[in-house]
């Protein structure tokens, strides 16, 4: 096999359309998922090899001979060893940009499921809250329109400034926090004051160590009891534990999460097992609509076709650097 896909699982259930993919380069082996050990027996032959969380490490570059690049299907790479594809030539690029819209999309739903309680009357309704009702409109649980809110947006690569135009569009008030402890620069709002005055905060930063629980206890003393935060980024930016004290005491009002700090979670996930009633938790699906599925599958295509015919890709500059 020329090229390689890992984990192919993680993109489909069978609803891919792979034609760009083949006619960038063939043939193709495409795997469900693969162990450490299965990735060192795939890879031997592979000229293109693409993972996205599969682990491709040192002794698994090392014994690809013919290996030529490697492709991540994701933005984020820290599941390739970089300097090892640096000292063996070999380039790794990724994916950008493919899952924006879903991505907004789902932003919003969290945030109009939060304030307008769809979950809960949809739940009541499920019970019999409404035929039970003497009014044709039970005002169990309170609504809030999001015109007029404040968004505090916390990263403002492509994903930040989308979600930014439409929570214009809503009529919200958008700050643009500055990184934790910098002085704000023209058009940012130090990121204290944006805990302090939003009525939602949503995540759109990398993970690193220096965002490592960036939202934790001491952030969540500055937020208002009325606001409700929102990430769909990575689940290591919030200290869990202060997010669910938090959210038990009252000391902010809501939460949506598309992310938790393990993925897939272990059956004794603190999150999961006490899930109170002002958390939303969805499985880290904000990217995967179908759409951002097939243009990550594009991309990764003009990825391979770019490359073979010495054009520019999406290369990772980390891996020229090291």
């Amino acid at each position: 096999m020329r090229a390689v896909f890992f984990d192919f699982g993680s993109i489909t259930r069978g609803d891919m359309d792979c034609a760009m993919l083949e006619r960038a380069i063939s043939p193709w082996q495409y795997y469900h998922d693969s162990s450490e050990q299965e990735v060192l027996e795939r890879i031997l032959e592979a000229e293109v090899v693409v993972s996205n969380k599969v682990f491709i490490s040192r002794e698994a570059i090392a014994a690809a001979k013919h290996l030529k690049l490697i492709c991540v299907a994701a933005t984020g790479y820290n599941n390739i060893d970089l300097q090892a594809a640096a000292e063996y030539h070999i380039p790794v690029c990724n994916v950008r940009g493919y899952a924006t819209p879903s991505v907004v999309q789902h932003v919003f739903m969290l945030m109009l499921n939060l304030a307008r309680h769809f979950v809960d009357y949809q739940e009541l309704v499920k019970r019999g809250g409404w035929q039970a009702s003497r009014f044709f409109c039970p005002l169990d649980f309170g609504i809030q329109e999001l015109s007029g809110k404040t968004l505090g947006v916390i990263g403002f690569g492509e994903l930040g400034r989308a979600v930014s135009e439409v929570a214009k569009v809503f009529g919200m008030q958008v700050l643009i926090a500055e990184h934790k402890g910098k002085t704000a620069r023209p058009g940012r709002t130090a990121f204290d004051d944006v805990m302090r005055q939003a009525d939602f905060i949503t995540l759109h930063c990398p993970y690193s160590q220096d965002t490592h629980h960036l939202i934790s206890y001491r952030e969540f003393e500055l937020m208002k009891p009325s606001a409700y935060l929102i990430n769909t980024a990575r689940g290591k930016l919030v200290n869990e534990a202060d997010l669910l004290h938090c959210l038990s005491t009252g000391r902010i009002a809501g939460a949506g999460i598309d992310v938790i700090q393990e993925e897939p979670p272990t059956k004794d996930n603190v999150i999961l097992q006490q899930q109170p009633a002002n958390l939303i938790v969805t499985p880290h699906i904000a990217w995967a609509s179908r759409e951002s599925r097939q243009r990550l599958l594009d991309q990764l295509a003009d990825n391979i076709s770019n490359f073979y015919q010495h054009k520019l890709f999406n290369q990772i500059a980390d891996a020229l650097n090291q």
